[in-house]
């Protein structure tokens, strides 16, 4: 695409979503505290933790971003129904707490009981004996969760391990609905009919269902993990095609790399790593609905980076849908300017930014020759080292030596755009950990 178009109008909508963006990291919701008007029937003032002070420090073990109202749950939600979410940790603690989503509901969410338990083997709604937790809100078994609100829970003691299956079950008695959920979990999770948190059996549990549902964070207190990485991105990094179950998204072989170098004694930061990645994901536009389906990096950068707890570094791997997504030929200035306004909201809360580059599509429907040059454009930025702190290269890793614009064979999962589970692992391992280490520039 000719530089000269250089889309002034776009531009006049990024810099209107840095404004926002900017009151935003102000007005989020602060690491460890509690949505706005939540309830707790009968309970203490929200955010009274019932578990007892530990040391350690807060760290993400899991996350998942809300990205829409589940299709099918707009009247009753899941009414009279428990839901429960497996997720996979990066980070020990003695101590857990989650964060529930009601973003998308029209109403307000009553939810009667919550618990949290170590899973008792890999692909099972069954619990470990002797591990299912109560979970409280303000002292309160109960919380409603107003619609386009989120709750936080108390602290509990329990003894969390890295590389651990984590169940958090939620049981709502009323309707109320969409359903918050996150669709491409790549995870299989369960469902029963009836209040079945406190179940450490399998047996009622004889729904499976493939999203996250309302469950967005899951926070431990760790005595060895000294801060978070988030990974925020787009299919890339929610994992698409990477087998289910098996947790091969590129942020998962990332943790264990981490992991091993730490216990190496290489001295690299002791960082969890938590995935806030959405299929389809723009930097700048938002889908549709009201609040908008699959926020823009932009706008939901505050809510899913700068909210959660002990972040010391992002990573950044967006900007691809950008241009596969735009009827028009996207402008590669308006894209970088998103990415640096991201960039700017980190360094405000003093958080180092690591950026990818691009990797090639070429065979995919959406490819054509001036979305490539777009692509080249926003690469040639990133890789000056004028966008972000650090750069990871997974266009130079994962491309084809003899076909540049495309994919390795063998990292190719068979669409041409998102890797296959050795494609992910390279991204992992492609990346420095050494970059993890020192802060974010002042400027760029």
């Amino acid at each position: 695409m000719p530089r000269r178009h250089h889309g002034y109008a776009l531009l006049g909508a990024v810099l209107a979503l840095i404004v926002a963006l900017s009151a935003a990291l102000y007005a989020g919701v602060a690491a460890g505290g509690t949505s706005r008007n939540a309830v707790v029937p009968g309970g203490r003032p929200h955010g009274v933790s019932a578990a007892p002070v530990s040391a350690g420090t807060w760290v993400g073990a899991w996350s998942a971003s809300p990205v829409g109202g589940e299709p099918g749950t707009g009247t009753d939600g899941l009414a009279g129904r428990s839901v429960r979410n497996v997720v996979h940790t990066t980070a020990a603690g003695t101590s857990a707490r989650i964060t529930l989503s009601n973003l998308y509901g029209r109403s307000a969410l009553t939810l009667g009981h919550a618990s949290i338990a170590l899973a008792a083997g890999h692909d099972t709604a069954a619990a470990q004996a002797g591990t299912v937790r109560r979970l409280t809100f303000g002292g309160s078994t109960s919380v409603v969760v107003p619609a386009g609100g989120q709750v936080v829970s108390d602290a509990v003691p329990i003894r969390v391990e890295r590389g651990a299956d984590v169940l958090v079950t939620t049981y709502s008695p009323t309707p109320s609905g969409p359903v918050t959920y996150h669709p491409r979990a790549r995870q299989v999770s369960y469902v029963a009919d009836g209040d079945r948190t406190e179940d450490a059996g399998a047996g009622a549990y004889t729904g499976q269902t493939p999203y996250w549902r309302y469950l967005t964070a899951l926070d431990v207190l760790s005595g060895d993990s000294e801060g978070t990485v988030v990974v925020f991105g787009d299919s890339l990094t929610d994992g698409i095609t990477s087998t289910v179950g098996a947790n091969r998204r590129w942020p998962d072989v990332l943790a264990g790399r981490l992991r091993r170098a730490v216990a190496g004694g290489s001295g690299v930061p002791r960082y969890s790593v938590v995935n806030e990645g959405i299929s389809g994901n723009q930097v700048l536009a938002d889908g549709p609905g009201r609040p908008a389906e699959n926020e823009s990096g932009v706008g939901r950068f505050a809510r899913d980076v700068l909210s959660r707890p002990g972040v010391k570094v992002v990573v950044v791997d967006l900007g691809i849908n950008d241009i596969l997504r735009e009827r028009r030929p996207t402008d590669p200035d308006a894209v970088v300017a998103g990415l640096r306004a991201l960039v700017r909201a980190a360094h405000g809360r003093g958080i180092k930014v690591v950026g990818a580059t691009l990797m090639p599509f070429q065979g995919h429907r959406g490819w054509s020759a001036a979305r490539e040059t777009v692509r080249q454009e926003i690469n040639e930025r990133i890789r000056s080292g004028r966008v972000f702190d650090a750069v990871t290269d997974f266009d130079r890793a994962l491309r084809d030596p003899y076909a540049p614009e495309r994919l390795r064979p063998y990292y190719d999962s068979g669409d041409h755009l998102h890797p296959n589970d050795s494609g992910f692992a390279k991204m992992a391992e492609t990346f420095s950990l050494a970059d993890l280490g020192g802060g974010g520039s002042a400027a760029l």
